[in-house]
């Protein structure tokens, strides 16, 4: 199987480069066409947090079945005198009648004062969920029907679900991550057109695949965060796939082979590991099916459809670019000179060699270094981002501070009771236990629904969203103060099942992922070790991320110089999210890597001297690709959003310990202890498994004409 996709992937690239138009104007009918449906029936990003079995999820139910008109989405409309003094009352009974008149507000509760006056707190509630509604569009008319407070002088900032739901406008970071990326394939290549190709290629793919994703929205409710984490995954994917397609594309050339003929051997041989490093990565992404979440369902689905864009990119479009520039892929210089282009790296081969000859100090130093960076991440504390997390000059930071400042820290996220008054009628007998339960500031008389069949307690905390304690309070709660029939929903109460569930699903999730990657290494591999031995130092590469993160975000050691304005909890997304896409990352540096160190091995039968030359041969093209993934992870971190901004730190630090000590220091010293084992596969085995070769095939047709050498007898390079 693996000889006769080598073959097909052979044809793909010679015929695109013959026939570079082709391809050409039919990627750009595709990109054309996906956007213009996206554009024209594409769907909006809305978050979903159904959480199916839990507490706050049946509290909901019950309320969208019994009381519609506190079962939707709500926003929060806080009303401030900035120098102090009191409210016009009548402006505020102005602005609440124009809410109460805006699309699908089913109620909008009387202006609540603070304790000294100057600030006013107005809920809208609404009939529908946060996933029916645009939170753009809805945000925008809460601010006109505000329009006449603002113009009286007081300050108005919105919270609540819906303007905590609008989506930070983004763009800065990507920029920043492509400038780099130009940047340093400019100082590897020294061409700008070889340093241009990989770009234009990956973004191409990746204009294809964020335009599904928006085809996609428009049948199931994708995550806000969803086309971030996509183009954060897929342009650094992106560029590292048509990094390995050119080197080996240039090597080709400056060997002698025509621009066809090396554009088609590059096809088959690092094309095909393009091809395996990507469903490797679309293998982790399908785990966070998993968690039975929808909004992590959606975000692999998503971050899926981009990376399978730019791997068609990169095996397709590529070759046809290729042949269009020609040898201009190559210096001018190699160009007049027709210079031999080096692929090894002596430096690299001589410190392989090095650590070979004692690898017991060196794989002990790099497992104390990686597990001291892990160390933190045991005392990690994981809580999904509120308005507090934000920076503070945005809407629904003001308003969450107003909030606190005037109303206590607890009235940030307040506690819903629902009851279903057929089994618990005793409302009262309720809300006195619950105004005495440690923890609770208030509670509101029950409100019962039009057909007297349900009740809703709204409860004040003396916490805010993000305090260690409210987990406790509303477990305390749950176990015991409420009688049958009742329970608690509400942002808060929807926070700590979330992160309950995440917890539970993680460790599936990671047994699922580690499990098919392994058998997919040992299929493509035909090793035993080296599947197992790559699985563990991926887990290491992703401890130490955990590691970090904590240490950046929840100690607070570099938040502030990421804009944040303190320290802040570890979103409980993170450990799912960047599990699923760092593994399958890290996963394609393996693929290039053993590749090439296996056809070693079968060349040459010597287990040490594989490592070292398929290190000095690798080196300097995965060099580039970390360096490049890192800038465009590192970028990513400047993203408004909290999310984005962790899986952008986390990413970069474990794909740079990956391209270091991983690939340095623990691949040579592993490998050079266990030496022939590293490839040992039981008989029985062996003759079940397909042959996947990632590394190319020797039946690709010898080089015609136009070659310094008869390429038909030269083993494929990996990369």
């Amino acid at each position: 199987m693996g000889d006769l996709m080598s073959r097909l992937l052979y044809r793909l690239g010679r015929t695109a480069a013959l026939r570079p138009w082709r391809f050409i104007v039919a990627w750009v009918l595709v990109v054309a066409a996906v956007g213009g449906v996206a554009g024209v029936a594409g769907g909006t990003m809305q978050d979903d947090y159904t959480l199916a079995g839990t507490g706050s999820q049946q509290a909901a139910d019950l309320l969208e079945e019994r009381f519609p008109a506190l079962s939707g989405a709500d926003a929060r409309v806080v009303v401030h005198a900035p120098d102090g003094g009191r409210l016009d009352p009548a402006g505020l009974a102005g602005a609440r009648q124009r809410l109460g008149t805006l699309p699908h507000v089913s109620a909008v509760d009387p202006a609540l004062p603070s304790r000294n006056g100057a600030t006013a707190l107005i809920t809208v509630r609404y009939d529908v969920p946060v996933t029916d509604l645009a939170p753009d569009e809805t945000l925008d008319h809460l601010r006109g029907a505000t329009r006449d407070l603002t113009a009286a002088g007081s300050q108005v900032e919105f919270g609540g679900q819906v303007p905590e739901n609008v989506t930070a406008p983004g763009g800065v970071a990507e920029a920043v991550g492509v400038v780099a990326a130009l940047v340093i394939l400019l100082l590897a290549f020294g061409s700008v057109v070889a340093a241009g190709l990989p770009l234009a290629v990956a973004l191409t793919g990746l204009g294809a695949g964020v335009s599904g994703i928006t085809v996609l929205a428009a049948f199931a409710n994708v995550a806000t965060t969803a086309p971030t984490l996509a183009m954060m995954t897929g342009l650094g994917v992106g560029i590292d796939y048509a990094l390995f397609i050119l080197t080996r594309h240039r090597e080709g050339l400056a060997d002698g082979l025509d621009v066809p003929e090396a554009a088609g051997r590059a096809n088959a041989t690092a094309g095909l590991s393009v091809i395996f490093a990507g469903f490797t990565v679309l293998l982790a992404l399908c785990g966070l099916v998993l968690s039975r979440i929808p909004v992590f369902m959606t975000m692999g689905f998503a971050t899926g459809i981009v990376v399978a864009a730019t791997v068609a990119s990169a095996v397709t479009l590529l070759p046809a670019v290729l042949g269009l520039a020609g040898r201009r892929v190559l210096r001018r210089r190699d160009r007049a000179q027709g210079a031999t282009i080096k692929a090894e790296s002596p430096r690299v081969r001589r410190w392989a060699e090095h650590v070979g000859r004692r690898p017991w100090p060196w794989l002990l130093a790099a497992l104390v270094l990686m597990l001291t960076l892990a160390a933190p991440a045991a005392g990690m504390r994981t809580w999904p981002s509120d308005a507090s997390s934000e920076p503070t000059s945005n809407t629904v930071r003001k308003a969450y501070d107003l909030v606190a400042e005037g109303y206590g820290p607890g009235a940030n996220g307040p506690l819903l009771v629902a009851v279903d008054l057929r089994r618990s009628p005793d409302t009262e007998g309720l809300r006195a236990r619950l105004a005495a339960t440690r923890g609770i500031v208030s509670v509101t008389p029950a409100q019962v629904s039009p057909d007297r069949g349900a009740a809703v307690l709204v409860v004040t905390p003396a916490y805010g969203p993000q305090d260690e304690r409210v987990t406790g309070l509303v477990e305390r709660v749950r176990s015991d103060v409420l009688p049958p029939g009742s329970e608690i929903t509400g942002l808060t109460a929807a926070y700590v099942d979330l992160t309950r569930m995440l917890d539970e699903r993680l460790w599936p999730v990671i047994g699922a992922v580690v499990a098919t990657s392994f058998l997919m290494l040992l299929i493509v591999f035909r090793s035993l070790l080296a599947p197992l031995k790559a699985a563990a130092m991926n887990l290491l590469s992703i401890g130490a991320a955990y590691g970090v993160l904590t240490a950046v975000f929840q100690w607070g050691w570099g938040a502030e110089l990421l804009g944040l304005p303190h320290s802040v909890p570890v979103s409980s997304f993170i450990l799912l999210l960047m599990f699923a896409v760092l593994f399958g990352v890290s996963m394609d540096y393996e693929v290039f890597l053993l590749s090439r160190v296996r056809e070693e091995w079968l060349r040459t039968g010597d287990a040490r001297g594989s490592v070292s030359t398929g290190l000095a041969v690798t080196g300097r093209v995965i060099s580039s690709a970390a360096l490049i993934m890192v800038a465009v992870f590192l970028g990513f971190a400047m993203d408004p959003g909290l999310v984005i901004k962790q899986m952008g730190v986390g990413l970069a630090v474990a794909v740079a310990l990956d391209a270091t000590v991983v690939r340095l220091v623990l691949v040579p010293a592993t490998m050079a202890l266990l030496g022939r084992a590293n490839w040992w596969l039981p008989r029985p085995l062996d003759r079940l498994l397909p042959d996947l070769a990632p590394h190319g095939a020797d039946t690709i047709p010898a080089a015609a004409g136009g070659s310094s050498r008869d390429a038909g007898e030269r083993q494929p390079s990996g990369v």
